[in-house]
């Protein structure tokens, strides 16, 4: 019985070593090169922030279809997310309008074609004609894609 353990452990090991033999053959080589995007900068993304709060204050849809993704989405402190064509439609056709708009403890975190910008957004505007203030936190995710640097999502969160 001792030597048919043996022999089935040795036959079991066999076959796992040709397994795994098998397996490093069958792995195809990588002969694709990925063209390199330029690293992305914190002048880069600042700058992006800003024509973003720009466009909020004066909302244009060209301009804001080519800084967002088509694939956006934009996250409201209430909890309310837009794609693309909601938020855009909202800025410029919606209640809310602002009137000016300041940030502080803004920080920017890149890693390789994605970028992270976060900051207090403090602005004045008017909600349906009312005076409204708002002071909110927001998290923004910026991507470049074919070289262009568009806005993938945005998160507000109450203060």
């Amino acid at each position: 019985m001792k030597k048919f353990s043996l022999l089935v452990f040795a036959l079991v090991l066999l076959s796992f070593l040709a397994c795994k033999e098998e397996n490093k053959q069958a792995e195809p080589a990588v002969t694709e090169t990925r063209e390199e995007i330029p690293a992305l900068t914190k002048n880069e993304i600042a700058n992006a922030v800003e024509a973003l709060n720009g466009a909020l204050a004066d909302p244009q849809k060209s301009s804001l279809e080519d800084m967002t993704s088509e694939t956006l989405s934009y996250g409201h402190s209430s909890g309310k997310v837009q794609d693309r064509e909601e938020f855009i439609d909202d800025l410029i056709n919606g209640p809310f309008d602002f009137v000016s708009l300041d940030t502080s403890e803004e920080s920017i975190h890149i890693s390789g074609d994605t970028a992270i910008a976060r900051h207090v957004l403090s602005a004045k505007g008017t909600n349906k004609g009312e005076p409204a203030d708002v002071h909110i936190g927001i998290v923004l995710v910026f991507q470049n894609r074919n070289g262009k640097l568009q806005l993938l999502a945005r998160q507000a969160y109450k203060l």
